[in-house]
């Protein structure tokens, strides 16, 4: 009898050791996921900004363009990648400080696009139609990639708050993730004003 509670202790024990393994890797499998689709998202903004130089290059090119237009753009881009954020301690602060230096970013670029009505001659260049057209593609990509991230934290945050997986990952520190949420008044159509007279 003493046998048969032993084995059964010692099977009982094996099994929440398995279990614990198991559990464990299967979030360190959703956290790298998670990590991953954080640096493709990471990887959309930067082709963005890339493309801004040459934007703002073609523009001071063709056309005796506001240089204030430009400035915005310049210093927004500037703001924007110089946020870093460590996937694996994402913060819905940190989060909120890189959307909203995104946010700047995308709307200087709207006021610098919106401005483009004035210069048919700068609308008319290969280079700046090709430009603009890369630009729109990576916006895309961006969209995309931020909800690819926010189903791979969907994921995770649901294993670490499922039973019997939370006990295990609250004993080993997985904490729930950050999603990108849509920035306040986002809801709202933005206003678009074609006469510049």
């Amino acid at each position: 009898m003493k046998n048969i509670a032993t084995y059964a202790i010692l099977a009982l024990v094996g099994f929440f050791i398995v279990s614990g393994f198991s559990t464990y890797n299967g979030l360190v499998d959703k956290d790298e996921n998670v990590s991953e689709a954080w640096s493709k998202v990471q990887s959309a903004y930067q082709r963005r900004a890339d493309l801004i130089p040459q934007l703002v290059a073609t523009v001071k090119g063709a056309a005796d363009f506001e240089k204030s237009t430009i400035t915005a753009v310049t210093e927004a881009r500037s703001k924007a990648t110089s946020i870093t954020i460590d996937p694996s301690n994402i913060t819905p602060e940190q989060l909120k400080q890189f959307q909203a230096a995104q946010g700047g970013l995308t709307s200087s670029l709207s006021r610098l696009l919106a401005t483009f009505e004035r210069y048919p001659e700068l609308k008319a260049t290969a280079n700046f139609k090709e430009l603009q057209s890369q630009l729109e593609g990576t916006e895309n990509r961006i969209k995309v990639e931020r909800d690819n991230f926010n189903e791979k934290v969907t994921e995770y945050n649901k294993s670490v708050r499922r039973f019997p997986s939370s006990m295990y990952a609250g004993i080993l520190g997985f904490d729930r993730m950050s999603q990108f949420e849509a920035a306040q008044g986002s809801e709202n159509a933005p206003e678009i004003n074609f006469d510049f007279n």
